[in-house]
């Protein structure tokens, strides 16, 4: 297989349909409908329809239904975690990069059609389809970000990334306003919005899969293919100590992405048990705000990270998680209040995310082995989410209350955003 061209307009594009693609599954699945759909079904109501307990029980265990929702979303981060670097280095040294983005794209969007069946009686099944549907989505994504550094020059970078999150952005709020009017104005049963995410994302990613190529195949040294995942994670650890700046970015990017990811999965079951009056509808059409201010927030941020540099862009946008996360805790109590944090998280989500991405590959060295990296980059993000989606759980069960684990998010920022102020300057980032 031909090396891939870099700066090819054809690949590029082809690229960042995977996130108009792939995108449809943390909008409408951890997002919107199904959280909404999870709480409905999971609590339980008196004749009046108030709810008198949000405790579901499995295995005998009683537990709060989003503690529940937590650990097992946790555990999906840890399973990615612990199999994309072997995953990573089979497929450099098999040439199949390709085949394993499919494998797990088939995995996420079949979870995600299987959820059609989800109810309070079949607990046990519904959270291993919740549980298999994160882990495709993320496991593909493994490979997917793998590929911008082979297809894009590293000044264009910030742009190429910020035009995938900006494409999955449009793609996935055009199926959820779809999915709204079906379900509004047709009567739609809300299960079946979760067929159409596995149609959509299975479906707009054969684009994807049409031009990327396989990828070269590696020299394959003697050994255990298992243990080389993780032999290639220490090697790359023991590179990345000698990149003082890269090894700053990392640290702060692990600390910060235990409180961008784990406020993106939390915040609708955040407003649907912590603000008063805010109705099913309502909170969707603020999931949409976030979506369409995010497509802006994403390009802006790249613009802004151009005039100021990677590092600084990146200090920006955590400044405005810090006050989002304080201002929630202390005032948002009310639909109203809860619209302008909507709007605000919308901002910098796109920015943190698509600049987070791209300062990783403009750091990197000059190697080949980008998939090994790009494993070591998201094993970091992964066990960063496990850690912050665990302590927001276990705040919330030990206080019986989501608004007391804000706390650990506005932690998890400050810190992140001191690190940042460490790296030392470079080139391609200041």
């Amino acid at each position: 297989m031909a090396h891939l061209k870099k700066g090819d307009k054809r690949l590029i594009n082809a690229w960042t349909f995977y996130d108009w693609a792939n995108s449809s599954y943390p909008l409408v699945i951890t997002s919107a409908i199904f959280p909404i759909f999870y709480e409905n079904v999971t609590q339980t109501k008196d004749a009046s329809g108030k709810v008198i307990s949000d405790v579901v029980t499995l295995f005998g265990v009683p537990i709060i239904n989003t503690v529940l929702y937590t650990i097992v979303v946790a555990i999906s981060f840890g399973i990615v975690a612990l199999s994309s670097p072997i995953l990573s280095v089979i497929a450099d040294y098999s040439g199949s990069k390709k085949r394993f983005m499919q494998f797990f794209c088939w995995l996420g969007s079949l979870s995600c059609a299987s959820l059609f069946f989800f109810n309070k009686d079949n607990l046990g099944l519904g959270m291993v389809s919740i549980l298999c549907a994160s882990v495709g989505f993320w496991g593909s994504l493994v490979f997917y970000n793998a590929y911008l550094p082979e297809i894009a020059e590293p000044k264009d970078h910030d742009k190429v990334s910020a035009k995938g999150f900006g494409m999955g952005y449009f793609g996935s709020s055009l199926l959820l306003i779809i999915n709204l009017i079906l379900i509004k104005g047709f009567d739609m049963n809300a299960k079946w919005s979760f067929v159409s995410v596995a149609v959509w994302w299975i479906g707009f990613a054969q684009i994807t899969f049409a031009r990327l190529p396989n990828g070269t195949k590696a020299n394959l040294s003697e050994g255990n293919i298992v243990f080389k995942g993780f032999r290639e994670l220490k090697k790359v650890w023991l590179e990345l100590k000698h990149i003082k700046p890269l090894k700053r970015y990392l640290i702060a990017f692990f600390i910060y992405s235990m409180g961008v990811q784990t406020v993106m999965l939390m915040a609708v079951q955040f407003a649907k048990k912590e603000i008063v009056g805010l109705e099913d509808s309502n909170l969707i059409v603020s999931v949409l705000l976030i979506q369409f201010v995010g497509i802006l927030g994403s390009f802006l941020f790249s613009r802004l990270s151009k005039k100021i540099g990677n590092i600084k862009g990146l200090g920006v946008s955590l400044f405005i998680w810090i006050g989002i996360c304080v201002g929630t805790y202390k005032f948002v109590y009310t639909p109203n209040a809860f619209y302008v944090v909507a709007c605000s998280v919308g901002l910098v989500m796109g920015g943190v995310q698509s600049l987070s991405r791209s300062t990783y590959s403009k750091l990197l060295p000059e190697t080949e082995d980008n998939a090994s990296y790009f494993s070591f980059f998201d094993v970091c993000e992964k066990i960063g989410i496990v850690i912050g989606m665990l302590s927001f759980g276990a705040i919330e069960q030990a206080t019986g209350g989501m608004r007391n684990s804000l706390l650990a998010l506005i932690i998890f920022f400050v810190l992140g955003f001191l690190v940042l102020l460490t790296i030392p300057k470079t080139k391609n980032v200041q």
